[in-house]
């Protein structure tokens, strides 16, 4: 094998690297998610609308902290709201959004019990 072929190779995989602003805001969200009342917060946002007295409820946390992992996740483009009078109403924004809590939670599953990964 020359040197030549290992930079032809490595040009190729560079080319499927994703631009800047994509690992940029991807880091972001990955980061959003890293915490675990948010990550419950998503689980349950995945499955359908809720409001806040639903989320807090439903994660045990205080709605002020609630209603700051929201914003968080809102800013980072993880959730969506909308009104219903003076309710505010927050889902999963998007498929992508949604399969990636199931995943990363999938995954931990299979670490935390032992069984085999998937291909």
């Amino acid at each position: 094998m020359y040197a030549r072929d290992n930079v032809a190779g490595a040009g190729e995989r560079q080319q499927r690297i994703p631009g800047e602003p994509e690992i940029e805001a991807a880091t972001e969200m990955l980061r959003m998610l890293a915490d675990p009342t948010r990550l419950r917060l998503m689980t349950l946002l995945g499955a359908g609308e809720h409001d806040v007295t639903a989320l807090v409820a439903a994660v045990g946390t205080a709605r002020p902290a609630v209603s700051q992992h929201l914003a968080k996740l809102r800013l980072a483009g993880l959730v969506s709201v909308r009104r219903e009078g003076r309710r505010a109403v927050y889902r999963a924004r998007g498929g992508h959004v949604r399969r990636l809590v199931t995943e990363v939670l999938n995954a931990a599953s299979h670490r935390v019990t032992g069984r085999p990964e998937h291909d």
